[in-house]
């Protein structure tokens, strides 16, 4: 698999890094590098890539701004100095958030997990299984987004907002992860903490107080221990 990026950053210091970065894996191809958001959102508008790397503090157009108009498939990575800002670019449907300085191996997991996902979406964008079901749920003032639920993999809280976490994407929405949860088919999702919901059918492995789900382990509240684990044993034995 081969992912064309573009880098946008107004440091020549801070592409030069990516690029190096970019440059040790095999999987990535570096398309282009810009140092503002206008002429890079001419290009996006041109041209399709698979991912884009995008700093937030830039003359004219910031990078929220770009993130916000383009109208491009492509996963955005916010690559950034400033720590204010992830809330908003989750909100804008970025895959992930770096804090410059970035360490390799924080830029090495975010590549991992969009080829992942990248290899996901490939096996199911012909036919999706035969269920289908979905929900809306609103991710602006005006967009309603469609989301199948054998997509999603886990939703967590955000005290008022919710992400919603599918095989492709992070949705953030305004809603608690109890009125939310409440929407969704009980025999496909289980609360098993105050900050998360999972789908049954990702849960991987369940261990003592936690459960894994594509390799990440979230903690089962004591409160929501018993019902979990009675709930996934009579899945599995089904």
């Amino acid at each position: 698999m081969s992912l064309k990026a573009i880098i946008i950053d107004d440091e020549p210091l801070a592409i030069n890094i990516l690029k190096n970065y970019v440059d040790q894996i095999k999987e990535l191809e570096l398309v282009q590098t810009f140092t503002n958001a206008i002429d890079a959102s001419t290009f996006l508008q041109r041209n399709e890539v698979d991912i884009v790397f995008l700093d937030i503090n830039m003359p004219i157009m910031n990078g929220l701004d770009l993130l916000g108009s383009v109208n491009s498939k492509a996963m955005v990575v916010m690559t950034t100095a400033h720590e204010d800002y992830a809330l908003r670019s989750y909100e804008l449907e970025a895959i992930d958030y770096l804090v410059k300085p970035i360490p390799f191996n924080r830029f090495l997991k975010t590549i991992n997990r969009i080829i992942t996902l990248k290899e996901g979406v490939t096996k199911n964008e012909v036919n999706n299984t035969n269920d289908n079901s979905s929900i809306f749920v609103k991710v602006d003032k005006k967009k309603l987004q469609k989301i199948y639920l054998d997509d999603i993999i886990v939703i967590e809280s955000l005290k008022d907002y919710i992400r919603i976490k599918t095989k492709a994407n992070k949705h953030i929405i305004h809603k608690t992860l109890s009125s939310f949860t409440e929407e969704l088919p009980s025999d496909k999702f289980i609360r098993i903490h105050r900050s998360y919901t999972i789908a049954i059918n990702k849960i991987d492995a369940i261990e003592g107080n936690s459960v894994e789900v594509q390799g990440i382990r979230y903690t089962i509240g004591r409160s929501y221990l018993n019902e979990v684990k009675s709930k996934i044993l009579d899945v599995d034995s089904e």
